[in-house]
């Protein structure tokens, strides 16, 4: 799969400016301050992040595509050992994948240094398509391990990989935009996928608020394990995104990267 990383990077970047333009002309809540700020340090954050990826290959030159093909060429996990067809074999891929990461997600706020790293992701104040690329490289090294170790595990197709990662990507993006969906729609969506007003409350100042909807693609996991919350408790217009601190911190790069490490934030 030679073309895998151009036809990633293609679709990614189709969809940031799809979303993007879209919550410019349907916004859900006003973004009045910091927006360049912002985006200027959410993308040096991604930027990192990539070059993260880069060095880890460097150590472990297999990433999750790369060993769903040594997975394959070895025989080993358990769907290169169990006859399947190949489309249940792919559902039941992207289904197993897309729980481990809510589960993944859920332990991030359970776990106390995995919540140290990723409160980087909640410290954002304002919530918009470039949240979803702000996760500290530490988070991404973390969670790629966890993915590789799950494909060898599975035995994974690389074209169900493929397709996880790119939906695990556009999910992403997708729930954090800041958009302005007609609710009964968003209704009928979020009864299989999560949409931005269900997310947006995982992203509230609220503890109780963002201890609930973990899902990144399917909403199916947190209705069955109780984490859902269908609506804040104020309105969302007026929700306070965050942590505990609103002012400018979260929008510059070197606070957001030293946050982990910091005691008292």
């Amino acid at each position: 799969m030679e073309q895998e990383g151009i036809i990633r990077l293609s679709i990614f970047f189709g969809l940031f400016f799809v979303f993007a333009a879209t919550e410019y002309i349907f916004p859900r809540r006003i973004i009045v301050k910091g927006k360049a700020r912002r985006w200027i340090t959410n993308w040096s954050i991604t930027i990192l992040n990539t070059l993260t990826l880069r060095l880890f290959s460097v150590a472990l030159p297999l990433l999750a595509i790369g060993a769903a093909f040594d997975a394959q060429n070895l025989n080993v996990g358990f769907f290169n050992r169990i006859d399947f067809s190949y489309w249940v074999e792919f559902l039941l891929v992207i289904l197993i994948l897309d729980f481990a990461i809510w589960l993944q997600h859920l332990l991030t706020h359970k776990i106390g240094f995995l919540w140290r790293i990723h409160r980087v992701h909640h410290s954002d104040t304002q919530m918009d398509v470039s949240t979803a690329i702000r996760f500290h490289p530490i988070e991404i090294a973390l969670s790629m391990v966890l993915k590789i170790g799950l494909v060898y595990a599975l035995g994974a197709d690389p074209l169900s990989i493929l397709f996880f990662e790119i939906l695990l990507n556009g999910s992403s993006m997708f729930n954090h935009a800041n958009i302005k969906i007609p609710t009964r729609i968003d209704k009928v969506l979020r009864l299989f996928i999560v949409t931005p007003d269900m997310h947006r409350i995982h992203h509230s100042r609220d503890r109780n608020e963002h201890d609930t909807n973990f899902g990144f693609a399917l909403s199916v996991w947190d209705r069955f394990f109780r984490t859902y919350k269908d609506y804040p408790q104020k309105k969302h217009e007026d929700m306070e995104l965050g942590l505990n601190w609103q002012d400018e911190k979260p929008e510059k790069l070197g606070w957001s990267l030293a946050l982990p490490f910091r005691k008292n934030e």
